[in-house]
């Protein structure tokens, strides 16, 4: 098997690190393997696969020779990396927010719109962690029945905001129990023993953000530029794992019976769905795998052809790092690189 040159800008982040990860654990095809990061953290050691690699500072002779770079540095780095990158002869897989509204930059689930990857000049987006859980448990509704309108509401982790937030979130409630003040530094709010109704910066519509990408991105990746669709974002005090309370409403009629029957033969999807025995998806159960778990599917009392659930996903993983792997396994299937 051909092996491939891949870099990693961000690599001393949470999803930065998530990522050597999960390219362990799925065997990429690696020659050889460069991990980039600012100034500030160029020379820290971090361990793949038994070798440890000195983190290197990013610049364009950087990216000579890499056939895949996986970004996870920040919008504005992206922005000013990632043409570099493409220039030096990479395919840029970016998580950022920074190319994904770009009409001519992919915006890619490989479980929903895997063949989109085939038309990149270069840049491939990898979508919001909130977007990916819910159009991997719903594309696959969407395709039987069409649906209309979703309504959802998420319930984030804080590594969601990196590990600074999760240090903030242990800090904090050591600080509680000990009595004691202390002012988060990556999160807007007091985080321990609380809910923040707020993540990323609100626009002029009264949405954030985040609900915003939710909104333009699930219309992208599913090509359904019709579907309504309203979010709240909020974070709350958990490390790893994103849940979300979804409402949809579909053009044709569903029941919970048939919902559970799509998803349980759909692909990335797992559905633990026994709330009489106490089975329904929670984030410490989910962390560390790649999978979108769904439950609590149930008939919606508000529309005619509603359905409502409960879906939760490692942010870290299935959210950021594991998709962006599996895009550049779809590079390498459709033969992209």
């Amino acid at each position: 098997m051909k092996s491939y040159n891949v870099a990693i800008l961000g690599a001393t982040g949470a999803v930065g690190k998530t990522m050597l990860k999960v390219l362990e654990e799925r065997n990429f095809p690696i020659e050889e393997l460069r991990l980039l990061a600012s100034e500030r953290s160029a020379g820290k050691e971090i361990e793949f696969k038994g070798t440890k690699y000195k983190v290197e500072p990013v610049s364009p002779e950087a990216f000579e020779g890499i056939d895949i770079a996986l970004f996870s540095a920040g919008s504005s780095r992206s922005k000013i990396w990632a043409p570099i990158a493409v220039e030096k002869g990479a395919v840029v897989i970016d998580n950022s927010s920074a190319f994904r509204m770009e009409p001519e930059v992919p915006l890619v689930v490989p479980e929903v719109n895997p063949e989109d990857v085939q038309i990149h000049k270069g840049i491939i987006a990898n979508p919001n962690c909130s977007t990916i859980q819910m159009v991997v448990a719903l594309y696959p509704i969407h395709k039987e029945k069409k649906i209309k309108r979703i309504i959802v509401s998420t319930y984030q982790a804080v590594s969601g905001a990196g590990a600074k937030a999760m240090e903030d979130l242990t800090e904090e409630t050591k600080a509680k129990f000990e009595g004691k003040y202390y002012i988060p530094e990556a999160l807007p709010a007091s985080i321990a023993f609380n809910v923040i109704p707020r993540i990323d910066v609100f626009l002029e519509n009264g949405y954030t953000k985040e609900e915003m990408k939710m909104f333009n991105e699930t219309r992208k990746i599913m090509h359904a530029p019709d579907i309504k669709v309203s979010a709240t974002c909020v974070r709350v005090p958990v490390f790893i794992g994103h849940s979300e309370s979804i409402t949809i409403e579909t053009e044709y009629p569903i029941t919970p019976e048939e919902a559970r029957q799509i998803l349980s033969s759909a692909p990335g999807v797992i559905v633990e769905d026994d709330p009489e025995n106490n089975v329904y998806p929670m984030p410490i159960e989910v962390e560390g795998k790649d999978d979108v778990f769904v439950g609590r599917i149930r008939k919606d009392l508000a529309f005619d052809n509603g359905l409502s659930m409960w879906v939760v996903a490692d942010n870290l993983r299935k959210g950021a790092a594991t998709n962006a792997v599996q895009i550049a396994e779809l590079l390498i299937k459709y033969a992209m690189v």
